[in-house]
């Protein structure tokens, strides 16, 4: 069956010519912003762009072919997946119609920090046209703690609605969730972020289906030990990313189809 392909190490000046080469020079010249820092878990300024970050977003999309992005949380991730998605929909677009995916090389984005989901969306649209600003979807929702399956989590309370074959996760961001269950939530800086969101969509993802967490390693612990389908795991420390593929036996002819996509060059 198909596997995922991972994207190479190249250098930092490698790095910034591909910024370049894409036009998105927003990235290499952004002077505003904060770098993380230990025991500081409150920011008021958007994260500083990291460019190997970015760079591996970017080559997961393309690598991989993949048609329809969720994104839980949104930052510059948002802007490097609405670009890389449009050079996919530029060469594939006649391609996809084939495929039973109807929401082709779209972006669907859902955050519940208002600030910067806001700085987000306009930076996205500063960079795509009004056309290609049709397949990019912000949702804000709210987030709260709940009880999955006997463990404290948290959820949005609202969730886009599509069927991704590439799905984000860096967020929420763990000190906006309202409530709390049993006197427990994610507010405290000892605790860590618990999302169970991606658990309750897993019946509908189709095999062939990626998901990367940025960091998050104890959500991801609980992410890997709650699915129930079969997911080939890799936590890969260098880059701080814990990389899932859905290699379930395929579903029809669609689906078969759809990996077929993904396989030619």
């Amino acid at each position: 069956m198909y596997q995922i392909k991972l994207p190479k190490k190249i250098s930092n000046k490698q790095i910034r010519e591909f910024f370049k080469k894409k036009k998105l020079d927003s990235v290499l010249n952004n002077k505003i912003g904060e770098a993380t820092k230990v025991n500081k878990m409150l920011y008021s300024l958007p994260y500083k762009p990291d460019l190997n970050d970015l760079y591996r977003l970017y080559q997961f999309i393309i690598l991989n072919k993949r048609t329809t992005v969720l994104e839980f949380g949104t930052g510059w991730s948002s802007l490097i997946f609405a670009s890389a998605l449009k050079e996919l929909r530029n060469k594939f677009e006649k391609k996809i119609k084939l495929l039973r995916r109807n929401n082709p090389f779209e972006l669907f984005i859902v955050d519940n920090e208002k600030k910067f989901f806001n700085i987000s969306k306009k930076r996205v649209k500063k960079f795509i046209n009004k056309k290609n600003m049709k397949k990019v979807h912000f949702t804000f929702s709210d987030v709260q703690m709940t009880n999955y399956n006997g463990n404290i989590a948290s959820e949005y309370k609202k969730i886009p609605l599509c069927n991704p074959d590439f799905i984000y996760l860096d967020g929420p961001d763990q000190f906006g969730v309202k409530k709390d269950i049993n006197g427990i939530s994610t507010k405290h800086k000892d605790m860590m972020p618990m999302s169970c969101d991606i658990l309750k969509i897993e019946y509908f993802l189709t095999p062939g289906t990626i998901i990367v967490c940025d960091g998050r390693g104890a959500n991801s612990k609980f992410l890997k030990d709650n699915l129930k389908r079969n997911w080939i795991y890799k936590n890969d420390l260098t880059n701080d990313q814990h990389i899932f593929y859905l290699n379930d036996p395929l579903l029809g002819k669609y689906n078969k189809l759809q990996i077929k996509f993904y396989k030619n060059k």
